[in-house]
């Protein structure tokens, strides 16, 4: 993620889903308009153009959100790059994959 938003430590799949719907924070709709002057939506419907991509893993630490996705994206050139607010983005077909494959309640590493 950006500077001041990476995150690492162990967490757990809490949830999966399929086109997930975003919400972004009020604190990064905020952000985004004082920074960039850019406009988010307070909801946007899951779909190709919504940043979350096609699928979205959701990363828990006891009963707590911690806010942070393993998802897909509709920005591909922007993978690698440190311009998220800290979530992990993935192509949308590999996150499809993996997503196919990790289990509510996974533990998840990040480093």
């Amino acid at each position: 993620g950006r500077a001041g938003f990476q995150w690492s430590g162990v967490a757990r799949v809490g949830a999966k889903k399929p086109w997930p719907t975003w919400r972004p924070p009020k604190e990064m709709i905020a952000r985004e308009l004082r920074q960039y002057g850019r406009r988010l939506p307070a909801v946007m419907q899951g779909g190709p153009d919504n940043p979350l991509g096609a699928r979205a893993i959701y990363l828990f630490q006891g009963k707590r959100d911690t806010l942070y996705r393993i998802h897909g994206t509709n920005a591909p050139q922007s993978i690698g790059r440190a311009v998220s607010s800290g979530c992990i983005r993935m192509l949308n077909e590999e996150v499809i994959d993996l997503y196919e494959r990790v289990r509510v309640g996974a533990r998840v590493i990040v480093m």
